[in-house]
């Protein structure tokens, strides 16, 4: 029997993304030879009612086993095991492709006012779902596909995309609160140290954007009221990714707005995203910079560093904006050149790109456009190309003045 510190983590696709497909991994299993570190999966599926019993098995990290790990989540207690030489425990319940939705208890998102407008339509859309008539309608699809795919083939064409199967996926998914019931449910109360969470893909979306600072509120004030105890959590902040619109980006301001809430943190990892890859594959970063959180605001550890510079204020000083920050531990710096990222607005809200220099825990904004500058954005893109750091390599946050 080991005692130790455990963790739970859930999430979507990438906290499931396993160590075999993040980078470097035959140096990382050869260097897993860490009996101390245990990994529970979480294989239960989605229900429609909260269930009691939990499905899975406690595995010893070893070269043999640490493949199957959560990459996120072992590169998070490796770090905590090697600067706490304790045991630890890492629980993971996470599903890819799956919407904060599922994770957050029916009557959580009832009891919130902003919404029971998107939990009614979606359990309308729930009842209303023909199991039947999807089954035939994806098998009609699937056999175009075959046909479309062996044409482009002959072609020398790429295929189309394989369609989805909507049941499979409705399964999947759980709808409401299902995986919630399913997955997080069983293990309540579990005693735990924390809880990681990276998840925000699947809300990318214009009818879900906007809700996410709602739904993750409600998630962390819902699953520490289970717990009976005001638990420790952090969150991925989605990494850089090319993508259309603005969703991704807001997004990324519901994980900033969220740190309202007390005993909360943030990886971010603006700069460690793939362009083309929504799975990137640099998850040591991700692991080490939730654990640099853990280690100062969960551990105490004097002079940790916790997170990457956040927006603490802004002032208009004529044609200028200036925007401070916090957490710029060790000054903050441009990173391999000059300051880049920033752009500022007038009253019409035309973006111009902005000339930024640093002033102590400031950053000053301006371009000879913009006389009466009302507004400054700083990697405001899904994939900005952003060079602000703190002096502890920490890269800060994107944000912007101006309200939605």
């Amino acid at each position: 029997m080991l005692v130790g510190e455990v963790w739970l983590a859930s999430g979507q696709s990438n906290m499931a993304m396993t160590v075999s497909r993040a980078k470097d991994f035959d140096a990382e299993k050869a260097a897993a030879h860490l009996p101390r570190i245990r990994m529970f999966k979480e294989e239960s599926g989605a229900a429609k009612e909260m269930q009691a019993d939990s499905k899975g098995n406690w595995l010893v990290c070893s070269p043999e086993s640490v493949g199957s790990f959560s990459a996120t989540l072992y590169f998070f207690g490796r770090e905590l095991h090697r600067e706490l030489d304790v045991p630890v425990g890492l629980i993971n319940s996470s599903v890819g492709g799956t919407p904060i939705e599922s994770w957050l208890a029916v009557e959580a998102q009832w009891r919130a006012p902003q919404l029971k407008s998107a939990v009614a339509g979606q359990l309308e859309a729930d009842s209303q779902f023909d199991e039947a008539a999807a089954a035939a309608g994806y098998q009609r699809a699937l056999t175009r596909w075959k046909r479309q795919a062996a044409d482009a083939k002959a072609a020398g064409k790429p295929a189309p995309r394989k369609p989805l199967d909507p049941v499979a996926t409705r399964a999947r998914r759980g709808g409401a609160g299902g995986l919630f019931n399913g997955k997080i449910a069983p293990l309540i109360p579990f005693a735990l140290r924390g809880i990681l969470w990276y998840q925000g893909e699947a809300n990318a979306q214009p009818s879900k954007s906007n809700l996410y600072r709602y739904q993750l509120s409600e998630l962390v004030s819902d699953w520490r009221a289970r717990w009976g105890e005001e638990l420790p959590m952090a969150w991925v902040q989605l990494p850089g990714f090319e993508r259309q619109g603005e969703d991704w980006m807001i997004i990324r301001e519901a994980m900033l707005q969220t740190l309202a809430l007390p005993k909360t943190g943030m990886a971010i990892t603006v700069d460690i995203g793939e362009a083309k890859d929504i799975h990137p594959k640099n998850k040591q970063d991700v692991g080490k910079r939730l654990a640099m959180w853990a280690l100062g605001d969960v551990y105490g550890r004097p002079g940790q560093a916790v997170s990457g510079p956040l927006p603490l204020s802004h002032e208009i000083r004529g044609s200028e904006i200036a925007v401070t920050f916090s957490h710029a531990d060790g000054g903050l710096v441009a990173k391999d050149g000059a300051l880049t990222g920033f752009v500022i607005a007038g009253e019409n809200r035309q973006w111009k790109p902005a000339t930024a220099r640093i002033d102590g825990n400031t950053v000053i904004v301006s371009n000879p456009e913009v006389k009466a500058p009302v507004a400054v954005r700083y990697a405001w893109e899904a994939d900005p190309k952003c060079n602000l750091f703190n002096g502890k390599g920490l890269p800060a946050s994107p944000l912007r003045t101006d309200k939605p």
